[in-house]
């Protein structure tokens, strides 16, 4: 999830496209099937939750090799604020994954015989819920940044893990992700987000990516000073 992997950059886009779309259609897909199987919300939210976590493990394991397994324009902001993508790499990875995820919620609609696309009227809005995603986006991307520089093939777990828990300590249910919002923008089931609420998530999950990357940058590299500079200078991993 850090440096340029040896794959070409078309195999790598199809890698953060692939990904992105697989992870939105188990959001999406696992919502719809646990609102139709279950009118207890928690339970439902449950429904949601596990499948997330486990495609994760699954994907990151299989395309991070390719990719850098990033399915997500935050970790990509991270990794070029980081040195480790380069300019055009990034906004490509970026394009892949918004289509990626477009094409995952018409994936997940039409194995449930949906529309495939539809806009969401689920309000999701308010200082905590922005809140919420600095604090969710912070926290993955310190579970990465982490995991690069101790563990780095623990990366597939603590990141299934962390989205898992924070689906339920977050009051956003922890989107994190911007080309995953934007994708639920498109799906009026239970997963969704009204497509006015967007703009604020991406926002707050870029800052959330942007704090996390400052300070995690100081504290895992040693004798850094803290200062912007020595913050984005990415330590060995």
């Amino acid at each position: 999830m850090s440096s340029e992997p040896e794959f070409d950059l078309p195999r790598r886009l199809v890698a953060e496209g692939l990904g992105t779309g697989l992870l939105v259609a188990t959001v999406v897909g696992s919502g719809i099937m646990a609102e139709r199987l279950t009118g207890d919300t928690a339970l439902a939210l449950l429904g949601n939750t596990l499948p997330t976590g486990a495609i994760l493990v699954v994907l990151i394991t299989i395309l991070g090799p390719i990719s850098g397994a990033h399915f997500n324009p935050a970790v990509t902001l991270a990794m070029f604020l980081r040195g480790a993508l380069g300019t055009r790499s990034a906004a490509f990875y970026v394009l892949a994954q918004i289509l990626g995820g477009l094409l995952g919620t018409v994936a997940a609609h039409l194995m449930f015989e949906l529309a495939p696309l539809d806009f969401s009227a689920h309000a999701r809005t308010g200082p905590a819920q922005w809140w919420a995603e600095i604090v969710a986006t912070f926290g993955l991307l310190a579970a990465i940044l982490g995991g690069l520089r101790f563990a780095p093939h623990a990366i597939p777990w603590l990141v299934g893990l962390y989205i898992t828990a924070a689906y339920w300590f977050t009051a956003s249910t922890s989107f994190a992700n911007p080309a995953v919002a934007i994708a639920r923008a498109f799906t009026d089931t239970f997963s969704g987000i009204r497509p006015l609420d967007v703009p604020a998530f991406v926002i707050a999950e870029c800052l959330g990516s942007v704090l996390a990357v400052l300070l995690f940058g100081w504290l895992l590299n040693p004798g850094t000073p803290l200062t912007i500079r020595g913050a984005l200078r990415a330590p060995a991993e």
